[in-house]
């Protein structure tokens, strides 16, 4: 139970589990945390496809549209009448809207009319990633928008310091930086199984190199390809496997018939495919933390991966894992031909990366959140010159 006042907390997201991404395995956290600390969660999201028909108290599930290239996952149509009718029967404390669509604007905007106070995420680099799907001149409107977003809450919860200080320089305010913690129970050295290696075609000897994410062109996948071709000229029997789905997994299969390609995993069979793979690659340049950083190291693999958001956080370079100089190919391929000549020494370094992760749950992260929460109250009793009324709980 918190030591602070319980509040009643109403997230906006579009994402929620069982859907597989960073954002809803993020949510579905701080949300079971929040909980288990006494507080009242309510939650607003699109209605998913294995939603049944038996309502759910604590949510209220509203009209979406699938995402185009990832019919999996769906956008919240705007929601205000809805929205209105449910927090003038229920008055949240405070507002948290975790995604920037449609949905949690309209949140935005009902919260602002019945003067609920809201504080927002941010969880994806949206204005980076136009350049990587042909629409660079998307860049700049995408990035007024969200400014404008975040804009109208008391703050905006970013999960890493590269985060916060890019968008300080892009003139967002009131950033707070909230990181990520990993289930150590889960991704562990444990669930490591000489029979999935077998699968693989590996023996005990080989060294397996894996990539764990979504397939798509912000991704940077084919440095992962690059990569692994100059850790196989060291060691020709290396496997890679590729765990995760999306729409570039097509030409990378095509491109790469003797690679693993696993496919979507979930759960225990996720972090089994994590821990029975040596060596972890990850060349992405889009990402606000990188939640597959820290799963990987909790599962005792070496990791290579640019130094910035949780490989900045978290790594130590040539002490917990392999650092590449931020956004440079040839270092990074430097990187991965050390792990492919030194296999011993990356063993030691996933066995220090263990440790790391071991220090890092969850608990902590969402004590942090309840520091920012209450800050964020403080702040809207200050500016109304009042005290806010609790809703009871």
């Amino acid at each position: 139970m918190t030591t602070s006042a319980p509040l009643h907390l109403a997230f906006v997201t579009e994402t929620f589990p069982p859907e597989v991404n960073g954002v809803a395995m993020t949510v579905g956290r701080m949300v079971d945390g929040l909980r288990r600390r006494g507080h009242r969660v309510d939650l607003v999201r699109p209605r998913q496809l294995q939603d049944g028909a038996a309502p759910n108290p604590q949510e209220l599930l509203v009209k979406g549209l699938a995402l185009p290239r990832y019919p999996e996952l769906r956008f919240g149509l705007p929601a205000g009448s809805a929205l209105k009718q449910r927090w003038r029967e229920a008055r949240p404390d405070l507002v948290v809207a975790v995604t920037e669509g449609p949905l949690g604007w309209s949140a935005l905007r009902t919260a602002r009319a019945l003067g609920i106070p809201a504080i927002s995420e941010f969880h994806t680099n949206f204005h980076h990633y136009s350049q990587h799907y042909g629409m660079a001149w998307l860049a700049r409107p995408v990035r007024g928008y969200l400014r404008r977003f975040h804009r109208q809450t008391l703050a905006t919860l970013v999960p890493s310091e590269d985060v916060r200080d890019g968008l300080a320089s892009e003139d967002f305010a009131h950033l707070e930086v909230v990181a990520r913690g990993v289930d150590t129970q889960l991704f562990s050295p444990q669930r490591r199984l000489d029979d999935l290696r077998a699968q693989w075609g590996a023996s005990p000897a080989t060294q397996v190199v894996a990539h764990v994410g979504r397939m798509a062109a912000e991704k940077n996948l084919p440095l992962v390809a690059r990569a692994f071709r100059a850790m196989q000229q060291i060691r020709p029997d290396s496997k890679l496997v590729w765990v995760g789905d999306g729409p570039e997994r097509a030409a990378l299969q095509a491109a790469n018939p003797g690679q693993v390609f696993a496919g979507m995993q979930r759960g225990e069979a996720l972090a089994s495919h994590y821990a029975s793979a040596d060596v972890f690659l990850f060349p992405s340049t889009t990402e606000t933390y990188g939640n597959v950083t820290l799963e990987a190291m909790a599962s005792g693999l070496g990791v290579v991966a640019y130094g910035y958001a949780a490989a900045r956080q978290h790594i130590r370079h040539l002490q917990n894992g392999l650092v590449a100089v931020f956004d440079q190919p040839e270092d990074f391929l430097a990187q991965a031909r050390y792990a492919a000549s030194y296999p011993t020494v990356m063993r030691e370094l996933g066995s220090a990366a263990r440790v790391h992760a071991e220090q890092h749950g969850w608990e902590a992260i969402v004590a942090r959140f309840e520091e920012v929460a209450h800050a964020a109250l403080a702040r809207a009793e200050h500016q109304s010159g009042g005290p806010l009324l609790p809703s009871p709980t």
